[in-house]
């Protein structure tokens, strides 16, 4: 079985660019992973993506090399161990707001006797390695999402929970979670008690000795949170990219042809002044 990449990158010192999948389809998949990301997450817990969608999606990005993981709906044994009998090299677990919850999530996913997890690497064994059940425990990254005030207040118990590589931060979430609605909902957040609140997080995370991810919606962003120390930042999704694509490809046309229409307006209007003046 290979290193996971994910991890090499750590090894290596840099931090990792993450793509996110919330259209279930493969070949979209397949077009997001030949892009340069260095992991990609499909996203099963907001995204339009069952398990056969997930599953297909997974086999059309093995060909980049990109490293593929998972947010699965919720914390529940099953979606767990089968998303990574899938293939998926790592799990993001959404809503992860105590160390028992933190506990629950490494068990789902490390074989015992480091956890629960049943053995039937259907899928994982062929697109990961023969010899995937002798490393999976020390591959397999395995995330807890701090997105709540509970969590927040359970931060130094939940990023100690052996097992947990890391956690990743959702900041719509915690946003609401910490300050109701007194903001605008989204990413890239810029008030002072929200950056301290992520920058808070890293630094417990990696006083901890593991890792810290962080959901962004833009480029600009997501740099300037590895330049604080972030280990893994996602750059936007595959909606909002066709998004803003589409949207910027629509304007683009109105505008030019606004600008053509103008300018056989003013030909006609100089040819007719042109013939009244013979």
């Amino acid at each position: 079985m290979p290193k996971n990449p994910i991890r090499k990158i750590w090894s290596e010192g840099a931090g990792v660019i993450n793509g996110w999948l919330s259209i279930g389809n493969p070949f979209s998949a397949e077009i997001m992973a030949s892009c340069g990301y260095d992991s990609i997450t499909v996203d099963m817990q907001h995204g339009a993506i069952g398990y056969e969608s997930m599953l297909g999606m997974l086999q059309a990005m093995r060909a980049s090399g990109v490293a593929p993981m998972v947010r699965v709906p919720w914390l529940e044994p099953g979606a767990i161990m089968k998303v990574l009998d899938g293939g998926a090299w790592g799990v993001i677990c959404p809503m992860v707001n105590s160390r028992a919850d933190a506990e629950r999530l490494v068990s789902y996913v490390r074989y015992p006797p480091h956890g629960n997890r049943s053995f039937g690497p259907t899928r994982a064994n062929f697109a990961i390695g023969a010899d995937y059940a002798t490393v999976a425990d020390d591959e397999v990254l395995c995330f807890a999402m701090i997105e709540t005030a509970e969590a927040m207040s359970n931060l130094e118990e939940i990023v100690r929970t052996p097992g947990l590589d890391g956690v990743y931060v959702g900041p719509a979430d915690l946003t609401l979670g910490l300050t109701g609605r007194q903001y605008r909902t989204g990413f890239d957040r810029e008030e002072p008690e929200m950056l301290h609140a992520i920058q808070h997080i890293k630094t417990v995370a990696h006083a901890a000795g593991i890792r810290m991810g962080l959901h962004n919606g833009s480029a600009d962003y997501a740099a300037k949170a590895l330049t604080w120390g972030c280990d893994l930042v996602t750059v936007s999704n595959d909606v909002r990219l066709l998004t803003q694509a589409a949207q910027q490809s629509v304007a683009d046309i109105r505008r030019l042809i606004s600008s053509e229409l103008s300018f056989d307006a003013e030909e006609s209007s100089n040819g007719r002044e042109c013939g009244a003046s013979y």
